[in-house]
């Protein structure tokens, strides 16, 4: 099952060190001992600096390390992580989106950012943490702690400090240049989030969310994107995806399913052989025998 992240830390109450507005939230967060491995999906962008702990980070075929004093820039999308328990875990976490981006390097238009280029296409940057962004982290956490209800004014600007610390050092040049694409284009990539993420077992509402869309918007742009329904498109490329993994991978029938985005076998079962004339498994062993 995929946890709504954003969901989840506004509503789950044991996150108390909370700061929740419309295009942001942070949090200071003790992952729970039962969360060794944990799946979600976030329709926010999420900045994570480790106060203390280890944990894996996974998206696709990328994979990333995290230890105490580490920071990382995680793009909206679906995500796994796996947690060690040889020292108790602990992050503070910011959330923003890209309306809050655009908008921020609107007002800064001082800022002179490099040119986007196939680096900005990774899911998952780190943060050079140099001491501007130490006492910055330290110092939101000290808020968070105090238990008080903080002015929304002087959340944003920790959050515009924070984004003035990653851009104007050199050593996160790819994590600028992700931004300058997002300055660029105006909204969120429709394309680019749904071939990242199709294979996962999101509903459209939840889809148009990470586009940062209302669905009847994310319907309206989806059609005019991919010349045809979400439904539709979603279908054919779980199929299509669930074919390339029988013929290439021993992965089980249950794994493929699972990992083509379908909740359950016989919703996948009927759906392949309506496409490909056999059944997953049958088109595995017809294939063996060619």
């Amino acid at each position: 099952m995929l946890v709504d992240l954003y969901t989840y830390f506004c509503t789950t109450p044991d996150i108390t060190n909370k700061l929740i507005g419309s295009n942001y939230l942070s949090a200071t967060y003790k992952c729970p001992i039962n969360a060794e491995d944990f799946k979600f999906w976030n329709e926010m962008h999420l900045i994570t600096y480790v106060i203390s702990g280890r944990k894996d980070w996974y998206c696709g075929n990328e994979k990333f390390e995290m230890k105490s004093g580490d920071a990382v820039f995680i793009k909206k999308g679906v995500y796994a992580t796996k947690q060690y328990f040889d020292v108790d875990h602990c992050i503070i976490a910011f959330m923003l989106n890209d309306d809050f981006i655009r908008k921020f390097l609107l007002e800064h238009d001082e800022v002179n950012l490099p040119a986007a280029n196939g680096q900005s296409q990774k899911s998952i940057h780190p943060i050079d943490v140099n001491e501007g962004i130490e006492n910055l982290v330290y110092s939101v956490a000290n808020y968070l702690k105090q238990g008080k209800e903080i002015p929304e004014a002087l959340v944003e600007i920790k959050f515009k400090e924070l984004l003035f610390n990653i851009i104007l050092n050199p050593k996160n040049l790819s994590l600028a240049q992700y931004f300058s694409s997002i300055q660029a284009t105006g909204h969120t990539d429709l394309e680019s989030v749904m071939q990242k993420n199709f294979n996962h077992d999101l509903s459209l509402e939840e889809f148009a969310r990470m586009c940062g869309r209302s669905l009847s918007t994310f319907k309206r742009d989806f059609q005019d994107c991919f010349k045809q329904t979400p439904g539709k498109w979603l279908m054919e490329k779980r199929l299509d995806f669930a074919k390339s993994l029988l013929v290439s991978t021993t992965m089980n029938i249950n794994e493929i399913c699972y990992d083509s985005g379908f909740k359950n076998n016989s919703h996948f079962n009927r759906a392949f052989k309506e496409r490909f004339e056999l059944p997953p498994l049958q088109f595995r062993q017809a294939l063996s025998k060619d």
